[in-house]
């Protein structure tokens, strides 16, 4: 018989799908795991090797679980709503439902290029998926459920009192009964006070608006990132660098009336609840930063000729005595207010820069230091002294109040901002409050001093100094004590198309929910999916956007009368919308009714394994928990926290492949003309990486180039210099001189790239139009050598390699088992297919144990000592590396195993078969192949996982060296149980020690039981 994984792994494939071998319930007598990936977004491109590792490792050890006894829940679905499908779709003219539906079922796209699919690839690695449970973001039956979500947000309110959000009926209550003077809630900073007379006297819109400034999603006129070339607003997490993290493009601040989730009310609880999870220290860090809570105290600062204050948050209230100056963010809305006339085309121009940096480029640049005086000036609420107001960019408008009282002295970005303007109208000198020297930097600890020229202050430290300042503004009247939160609310609106419509008609201008029985609202069909040529979102385009509200129906958009039908919303949600809740959708993913039924979600409880990317941390995973802590509110999630163990697995890496491109710059010394080579159209040139270094290549290709290149050079300076025709013409090659050269890594595809990193020269030049004429300069055996560097596997980068490609050549099973010896699950590490060939050999030389050419060689005969010893050794290894999800040392276990097992000449089923199950979650189809070929019924997956017994590594002889003076003569093998008198009284009689000692007897006999033997003297 021979290994054939082909075959083995279709057959099994098969199997478990007509057999719905993995299928959970949701009522057993066995416990429940629940073990989940994170959402996969499904692109045309498919999976590379990079992709399944994390599936891999949940997948080993969903399957250990169900060897264990458990009902494990393993499912899989497409988070196939988001940007990329339709920026997709605008670039091809294909509507994004069409090119997400073929990048996960395959097919054929618009070009008739060849989509393998996501589900077909995930099924050829063998995954143990509930494929019964899987969801589609973008399915109308799945966002009606996120629609259902919005809507239970929108009627909902944060009780602080209460400590949990509650129905927007109770707060209308309290409204009619005593008004909002005693409301403790997390709602608007501006909020009128009225009476409960005064509530019911008010017209409903006014009501309606008000209830806006409490519910937990909002309408605001909010500060966005706005992405002109995406034309839509983009989340912090989808900007890299100042730019779009798809296609690049410019991004902007710009205030846009935006809905809103009030995630800032369970700012504290997503703190807290860090303390009740099993995550890594890393993401709850990043998380804890991200939520950013700080102690302090509110400061209003009154403004010169102003009827107008200044509100500041500050941590540090006691230096409130060496505040020199005020900085805005330039977004602040008092600052077009208070800038006098001699500073406003500077203060317009700054704000105008600033607009075009993100916050996240704001806050990480600590080293650009900038700001413009407004001309204004606040009043210090103690001394009365005038305090210049200046914007700076440091100051984001959405994280605090978007003011700063600046004390340099206690401060380093204060302190720098105040040096760089020192001696500038508007910036006063530094003025030093504590009993340490800051000639050299500022002092911004907390303890070890005592502050002076502080007034009542002076002599306190930091708690007593606090304590004392806050009291002191209360009896002003111009601050408070108050815990502040960086997190702010997530802008919840997008200006696209592909993303789930919200249930939302507007009556006068006001937001109103389409009753629950009539969702889903599907996203209509559109023609356009850019905005509309009035800047409108691509829904505007939609001809049949509008709501009947006596029919209860979408109809057509010119049937709008404003008296029984509306204008529809035209943003859509983000992408995070469908992925904040998509884990309890698997409980009950059938349920048509309602998003999973209260008997599913009590059983399943919550994730008790996620594996997925740490680049979620202060997107995904924050949103999640935001979503799972209010649905647990209302009475629908059974826990706080979603995920109790986190694992984020590292990053596989590729290799990519580098062609060099030479940059000629010439220099024609008759006419004093020098052409740069971007100017020139002229053939490609690519040297070999041997000579890749320009002091290496220069004999080698000055001569060439200008040789191939002349002839188009004279065109194009003929062209640029038709006066100088006749002298052109006339020019020879020894005329040219390259004067510079310079080369241009460029990647190459991988797949032109053979082993030996030689470059396949003419699949190159076919590859792309402008590469068709290039010339190559290569080694002297005529190769050309490619450069090689390890860095993130990327369709981009052209390294990426496709789990089918080795799943065809290897197997499924072969890849399972390279993807986790790659090393530590956590850590990132390089592709390198070096190492697949010889997992595959371990693979065969296992079956070798089972059976030879022609039949299974497995008898019924008693197993040895060492065999067993072998197998319960590799057990425990086993069972103690997926509990730890050290897998990568698993797979090495297995390979000692195999190898004494040969050595021993193992063919005993008593250890053959419980060994099978032992490496079946690592590569499930050749054991259940192995299990089905021992004579077993049945799918090897649920089988019980062999139990560990430790007697079966308890040694009871030991091999002796036995030394003479402390020099090994020979070995002797003696039980371990005997005493050190038996042990001397046996060595003594030996022959060998007799002839080693010739008479003489020793001066020591060291004996240490279970360890040394040595006789000296």
């Amino acid at each position: 018989m021979k290994y054939n994984p082909n075959e083995i792994e279709a057959k099994w494939q098969k199997h478990w799908a007509e057999n719905q071998t993995f299928a959970a319930e949701n009522n057993s007598e066995k416990p429940k795991y629940y073990v989940l990936d994170m959402f996969p977004y499904p692109s045309g491109a498919g999976l590379h090797v990079g992709h399944p590792l994390g599936y891999i490792a949940s997948d080993v050890y969903a399957r250990y679980k169900r060897h264990q006894g458990f009902n494990v829940l393993h499912p899989m679905g497409y988070d196939s709503f988001g940007l990329p499908a339709e920026q997709y779709a605008i670039q091809t003219g294909q509507r994004p439902e069409d090119t997400t539906r073929v990048n996960i079922d395959g097919g054929f796209d618009k070009e008739g290029n060849k989509i393998a699919g996501y589900r077909k690839q995930l099924d050829k690695i063998g995954f143990s998926f509930d494929w019964s449970r899987e969801v589609r973001t973008s399915n109308p039956d799945y966002y009606k459920h996120t629609q259902w979500i919005f809507i239970q947000l929108f009627n909902s309110w944060y009780n602080k009192d209460s400590d949990k959000s509650e129905d927007i009926s109770t707060l209308i209550s309290i409204f009619e009964k005593e008004g909002n003077a005693n409301v403790n809630a997390v709602c608007d900073e501006k909020i009128i006070s009225f009476s409960a007379t005064e509530w019911n006297t008010f017209a409903k819109e006014e009501q309606e608006k008000i209830l806006l400034q409490y519910r937990l999603t909002y309408l605001a006129e909010t500060e966005v990132n706005w992405c002109p070339g995406l034309g839509t607003v983009l989340a912090n997490d989808e900007i890299v660098n100042g730019v779009s993290e798809r296609g690049g493009f410019t991004v902007v601040r710009k205030k846009m009336t935006q809905w809103s989730m009030r995630i800032s009310a369970y700012a504290e609880r997503l703190l807290q609840g860090l303390n009740d999870i099993d995550w890594s220290e890393s993401i709850k860090e990043s998380q804890r930063n991200w939520i950013g809570k700080s102690v302090g105290a509110m400061v209003s600062f009154k403004l010169k000729g102003h009827d107008a204050n200044i509100e500041v948050f500050t941590t540090r209230p006691d230096t409130i005595f060496g505040v020199t100056f005020m900085t805005l963010a330039p977004e602040h809305p008092l600052v077009q207010e208070i800038t006098t006339p001699e500073y406003q085309d500077k203060i317009n121009d700054y704000i105008l820069a600033s607009s075009k940096r993100s916050e996240r480029e704001r806050m990480a640049d600590v080293k650009t230091i900038s700001g413009v005086f407004t001309g204004a000036y606040a009043e210090h609420p103690f001394t009365k002294e005038p305090v210049p107001v200046w914007i700076g960019d440091y100051v984001l408008a959405g994280y605090g109040t978007g003011a700063v009282m600046a004390v340099p002295c206690g401060d380093e970005r204060d302190y720098a901002f105040a040096n760089f303007f020192k001696g500038q109208s508007g910036m006063l000198p530094i003025k030093n409050i504590f009993d340490k020297d800051i000639s050299e930097a500022a002092f911004g600890s907390k303890d070890g001093f005592q502050l002076v020229d502080s007034d009542f202050l002076t002599g306190l430290g930091y708690k007593e100094g606090t304590k004392k300042a806050i009291e002191a503004l209360e009896k002003l009247n111009q601050g408070f004590g108050k815990i502040n939160y960086r997190l702010r609310d997530a802008v919840f609106s997008r200006q696209r198309y592909w993303g789930e419509p919200f249930p939302v008609y507007y009556v006068n201008g006001l937001p109103q929910m389409i009753d629950t029985q009539h969702l889903p609202i599907v996203l209509p069909e559109v023609e356009k999916y850019l905005p509309t040529e009035d800047g409108l979102p691509p829904l505007g385009n939609a001809l049949v956007w509008a709501w009947d509200t006596a029919a209860n129906k979408v109809v057509n958009t010119d049937l709008v009368d404003h008296k029984t039908i509306f204008p529809l919303e035209l943003n859509t949600m983000p992408g995070w919308a469908g992925s904040s809740w998509y884990w309890m959708r698997y409980m009950d993913a059938n349920n048509e009714g309602e998003f999973a039924s209260a008997e599913a979600l009590k059983y399943w409880e919550s994730v008790d394994l996620y594996i997925g990317g740490s680049e979620h941390a202060t997107g995904h995973l924050l949103y999640s928990r935001f979503w799972n802590k209010f649905l647990k509110d209302k009475g629908f999630a059974p826990t706080e926290e979603p995920f109790k163990k986190l694992i984020n697995q590292g990053m596989i890496l590729g290799t990519s492949a580098f062609v060099y491109r030479v940059n000629p710059f010439f220099f024609i010394e008759s006419l004093d003309i020098r052409l740069i080579e971007t100017t020139l159209k002229i053939p490609s040139f690519f040297i070999t990486s041997k000579y890749k270094d320009v002091n290496d290549f220069r004999n080698v290709i000055d001569e060439r180039v200008i040789a191939k290149s002349y002839d188009q050079v004279k065109v194009f300076l003929i062209e640029e210099y038709p006066n100088l025709k006749k002298e052109i013409e006339s020019l020879q090659k020894k005329d040219f001189t390259l004067f510079n050269i310079s080369i241009t890594p460029i990647h190459a595809d991988v797949s032109m790239v053979n082993s030996s990193d030689e470059l396949d020269i003419e699949a190159f030049k076919n590859w792309r139009e402008d590469y068709k004429d290039a010339e190559f300069i290569c080694e002297e055996n005529g190769k050309y050598i490619v450069g090689r560097e390890v860095e993130k596997m990327s369709k981009s980068k052209y390294n990426v390699v496709t789990p089918d490609d080795i799943c065809n050549e290897y197997g499924a099973d072969t890849l399972r088992l390279y993807e986790m010896f790659l090393g530590p699950l956590e850590q990132a590490k390089p592709w390198n297919t070096a190492g697949i060939s010889g997992v595959f050999g371990f693979l065969k030389k296992l079956c070798r144990l089972y059976f030879d050419e022609h039949n299974m060689i497995v008898t019924d005969e008693a197993p040895s000592k060492d065999n067993l010893k072998t197998l319960h050794k590799t057990i425990k290894k086993v069972s103690e590396d997926i509990e730890n999800f050290s897998f990568n040392t698993s797979v090495s276990q297995f390979m000692i195993c195999v190898n004494e097992l040969s050595t021993q000449g193992c063919h005993s089923r008593a250890i053959l078969e419980p060994l099978a199950i032992v490496i079946s979650p690592y590569a499930p189809h050749i054991a259940e192949e192995l299990w089905s070929l021992l004579g077993n019924t049945g799918s090897i997956a649920t089988v019980s996982f062999p139990v560990f017994e430790a007697k079966h590594l308890v040694e009871s002889e030991k091999e002796y060296p036995v030394s003479f003076n402390g020099k090994m003569r020979f070995t002797i093998t003696l039980p371990l149980d005997l005493t050190k008198d038996q042990i001397e009284e046996i060595i003594m009689k030996d022959e060998r020690t007799i002839k080693q000692l010739e008479g003489r007897t020793p001066n020591k006999v060291i004996i240490v039981p279970g360890k040394i033997i040595n006789l000296v003297g």
